[in-house]
């Protein structure tokens, strides 16, 4: 055990010494909807670019009274697995509701997206196969790919041509193309359509989370699918998570009736664990119908973000790509620019958090700023010109 010990010690050693280890903030409150403050445990009070509600329904009074109303007469716990007796009403509204608004035959409920996504390789990928995905796609379908027992290959990032360059290469046989719609740390959109053609010519699963593609892309926000005009014969398999724009918490695959089924019976991650609160299915069905009706949600992030690259590129701020969804990436290369820039918005009244190896590659740490529904106009322009003096300072001292 003393041996284990200290190897435990000097990973943690070698973490904090490369700027690597991770820390919690605590988040003790979030008394102002409207103004997106959050009270750390310290008592700062900060401005929030760093969460992913990018509709500004997490906090919304209409949630909090769905899930208040179920809970008084569903429980706070579903209390065991969906296929035990945890599957209840607001589930199963939930699901056909979701498969509705994404133009699916059926939908099907998991507690996370990470889940979601293991479930899907592991039940659609097998030994002696193979499984393509890009390069940096969500780790939840990494890990699931690895699981799944097949060939794991990655191709350059957004670069359909060697996707299907390796669709057609000999070998085993190509069970699963997978890719982010939107990418979670870049905030750019996945070359569906020449995704879709190669893995049709190949007979391959095509998978997409649309994590953070629906509710915010497409001319109706339901996700990089629509953007693309892409229907479920072209993208069989959908994956969406319910805890960015939707404001609440769990996730989904969407597909014909007959999918669903098979990971229903399939689904090691679905079979084997506690379903999703009912109240947290409730609350996820009212933030569902807002999104849909309050359509100035959608249009008004999309403005804050314009705006937000407008003002950043006239300041010098060194955005990354061509992003034109919420998740604006500042890219300050070294892990301890990015800390120092976090530290010093912080001092400011700014919350934008540092982003860096594993979860980015080496030599791309970034602050990771999204915008949000609830932002104002004034608060861009204020954290545009912050960022810009953290950084100048912040690379200047690296």
């Amino acid at each position: 055990m003393k041996r284990a010990a200290s190897a435990l010690e000097a990973e943690l050693t070698r973490l904090t010494q490369l700027r690597l280890r991770r820390a919690r903030a605590t988040v003790s409150a979030r008394p102002d909807p409207d103004r997106r403050v959050i009270v750390l445990a310290d008592g700062r009070e900060l401005i929030d670019f760093s969460s992913n509600d990018y509709l500004g329904l997490a906090r919304h009074p209409a949630l909090a009274s769905a899930m208040s109303e179920c809970a008084a007469h569903a429980g706070a716990g579903s209390t065991a697995s969906h296929l035990v007796c945890g599957h209840g009403a607001e589930h199963a509204r939930l699901e056909e509701e979701l498969a509705a608004f994404t133009g699916r035959q059926r939908a099907l409920l998991f507690s996370t997206g990470y889940m979601a996504n293991l479930a899907v390789m592991g039940a659609l990928a097998h030994r002696g196969e193979r499984v393509l995905l890009d390069r940096l796609s969500h780790a939840s379908l990494i890990d699931g790919a690895r699981l799944s027992g097949a060939a794991v290959r990655r191709y350059p990032h957004a670069d359909a041509t060697v996707a299907a360059r390796l669709l057609a290469s000999p070998g085993a046989a190509t069970a699963v193309l997978a890719s982010d719609g939107v990418f979670s740390m870049d905030g750019d959109l996945a070359p569906l359509p020449d995704l879709a053609a190669a893995a049709a010519a190949h007979q391959a699963w095509l998978v997409v989370d649309d994590a953070h593609g629906l509710g915010v892309v497409g001319a109706s926000g339901r996700g990089t699918l629509e953007h693309f005009g892409l229907d479920a014969a072209a993208v069989p398999v959908l994956v969406g998570t319910l805890g960015k724009a939707f404001g609440s918490f769990g996730a989904f695959v969407a597909g014909d009736a007959e999918l669903i089924e098979f990971l229903i019976q399939k689904a090691r991650p679905y079979i084997y664990t506690t379903a999703l609160p009912p109240p947290v299915a409730a609350a996820t069905r009212r933030a569902l119908a807002l999104a849909q009706a309050e359509s100035w949600r959608r249009e008004r992030v999309l403005e804050l973000t314009a705006r937000f690259r407008r003002q950043a590129r006239e300041l010098e701020v060194p955005l990354a790509g061509v992003s034109g969804t919420p998740i604006q990436p500042v890219i300050l290369a070294s892990a301890m620019a990015a800390l120092s820039a976090q530290r010093e918005l912080a001092d400011a009244g700014w919350w934008v958090v540092a982003i860096r190896p594993p979860t980015v590659p080496p030599g791309s740490a970034r602050l990771r700023v999204t915008l949000s529904a609830a932002h104002t106009e004034a608060q861009v322009d204020a954290l545009v010109e912050q960022l810009a003096r953290a950084c100048a300072r912040a690379r200047s001292a690296a």
